[in-house]
C-alpha cells in the first residue's frame, strides 16, 4: 500500500501554503514488543523522509515535538517495530499515539479528529489485505484438494469485495474528511484502481466537492481537483483516439505484460470471458482448444482473446498453466468489478464474442459447431 508519491505531493502542497504554522507534541506509550526505537516519517514528492527518532524510556514512552507545521493538517507516519502509523498533523496538535502489542491492530489516537477517522479506515484496511495474504499462502498449499480450493476461493472472493465495499463507504460517508483523501489512493495487492480505471473520477470528484466546504483553502482539494482534470483529460483522449469499431482493452497477461486487443487486427477473434472458478471452466476449455487448432493455419488468421474475471492471480495462473491454454489470457485480477464487463455488458459468464478481420462483432455466445461453422466462413478455411 505505497502511496507515498501521491500522498507526498500533496504534503508538499500544503507546505508550500501560506498558512499559520505552530508547535506539535505527539507522544504516547508502545509496549508489547521488544523494538527500542520509533522515528517520525515525513513524506516527500519521490519518497518518505524520517524527519525524528527517539528512544523508548523503560515504560515505553515517546515524545516528539515539531515546530513550524502548518494549520492544514498533512501527513506524517510513526514508525515502530517495522510498523507505519499515518497521522494528518496540524499545527497546535497535541497528539497521543500509543499501541499494545500488534501496533497497527491495536493502536490509539487521542487529540486529532482527523487522524482518529484516519485510524478507523487504516485498521480496519490493513486487516483486510493481511486476511487476504493469509488466504493466498493456504492457496499455494500443494495438499488442498480441488473442493477446498474452490471454497478458499470463494472465501477470497469475499472478503476482497468486502474490503472494497467498506473502502468506498468510507470514502462516501466520510468525504468532507481528509482522511477521506487518504482512503482514495488505498489499493489492495494487484490492485490499480480504486474501483473501475477512469471511472474512478466519480470517487474523487465527490470528495473534491466536499472538500470545498469543510477544507476550501486545502492543497488537498486543489491536487485532487487536478487529479479530476488529468482523468477527465485521459477519458477525453481515449475516446478520440479509439481506432477499433469494437471497445478496445488492454489487460494483464499471465507474466505481467499489457495486451491490447486491438493488437490482433486484421484477425478473426474470438472475445472470451469466463473464469477459473467456475466448475465448467475445463471442459469449455478444452473444447475451445480443439476449435483453436483446427484454424491455425486457416488462411485468414484466427485468434482468441480470453478475458478471466478473478480475482486470485494464483487460481488463474494455475488454471492457463495447467489446462495449457495456447491463446492470449489476460485478466485485471478485479473479478466483478472489471471495467471489461461494462464496456461489453457482460452479465454472466461465459461470455464471448466474435469479431471478424475488419473488427466488426459478428455474434455473440457462439459455441461448438455453431461457432466452427462461423469460422469457415470467415477465415476461409
Amino acid at each position: 500500500m505505497n502511496r507515498q508519491t501521491l500522498l507526498g505531493t500533496l504534503l508538499t502542497a500544503a507546505l508550500l501554503c501560506g498558512c499559520q504554522s505552530s508547535k506539535v507534541k505527539i507522544s504516547g506509550r508502545f509496549v508489547g514488543n521488544e523494538a527500542r526505537e520509533v522515528y517520525l516519517e515525513q513524506m516527500t514528492p519521490l519518497a518518505s523522509s524520517v524527519v525524528d527518532s527517539t528512544t523508548l524510556a523503560a515504560d515505553g514512552s515517546y515524545e516528539f515535538r515539531l515546530k513550524e507545521v502548518a494549520r492544514t493538517p498533512v501527513l506524517y507516519n510513526l514508525i515502530y517495530n517495522g510498523e507505519r502509523i499515518p497521522l494528518l498533523v496540524a499545527g497546535g496538535d497535541r497528539l497521543t499515539v500509543s499501541s499494545v502489542g500488534s501496533v497497527v491492530r491495536n493502536y490509539t489516537v487521542e487529540g486529532s479528529v482527523e487522524s482518529d477517522l484516519l485510524r478507523q479506515f487504516y485498521q480496519a484496511f490493513v486487516e483486510g489485505a493481511q486476511q487476504l495474504d493469509v488466504l493466498a499462502a493456504r492457496f499455494a498449499e500443494p495438499s488442498l484438494t480441488e473442493e477446498q480450493r474452490k471454497e478458499l476461493t470463494a472465501e477470497y472472493t469475499a472478503e476482497y469485495y468486502r474490503i472494497r465495499r467498506e473502502q468506498l463507504r468510507f470514502i462516501i460517508e466520510n468525504k468532507s474528511s481528509l482522511a477521506a483523501v487518504y482512503a482514495l489512493y488505498q489499493r489492495l495487492p494487484g490492485d490499480a484502481y480504486l474501483f473501475n480505471g477512469d471511472s474512478d473520477v466519480v470517487y474523487y470528484r465527490t470528495v473534491a466537492d466536499a472538500l470545498e466546504e469543510s477544507y476550501p483553502e486545502s492543497p488537498y482539494l486543489q491536487s485532487l481537483q487536478a487529479e479530476i482534470a488529468r482523468m477527465d483529460a485521459r477519458m477525453s483522449l481515449s475516446s478520440r483516439i479509439s481506432e477499433s469499431p469494437y471497445p478496445d482493452l488492454e489487460l494483464m497477461d499471465i507474466y505481467g505484460k499489457k495486451i491490447r486487443l486491438s493488437s490482433l487486427a486484421g484477425k478473426v477473434i474470438l472475445l472470451d470471458f469466463w473464469s477459473a472458478e467456475l466448475g465448467s471452466s475445463n471442459q469449455l476449455n478444452a473444447e475451445l482448444k480443439e476449435i483453436y487448432r483446427k484454424y491455425a493455419d486457416a488462411p485468414v488468421g484466427f485468434e482468441v482473446y480470453q478475458v478471466a474475471i478473478d480475482t486470485s492471480k494464483p487460481l488463474w495462473i494455475t488454471a492457463v498453466q495447467e489446462q495449457q491454454l495456447p491463446w492470449v489470457s489476460v485478466s485485471d485480477l478485479r473479478g466483478r468489478g472489471s471495467a471489461s464487463l461494462g464496456l461489453y455488458n457482460v452479465q454472466k459468464l461465459p461470455t464471448n464474442f466474435l469479431i471478424d478481420k475488419d473488427g466488426v462483432i459478428v455474434a455473440r455466445d457462439i459455441y461448438g459447431k455453431e461457432l466452427e461453422k462461423k469460422l469457415d466462413e470467415l477465415t476461409g478455411l
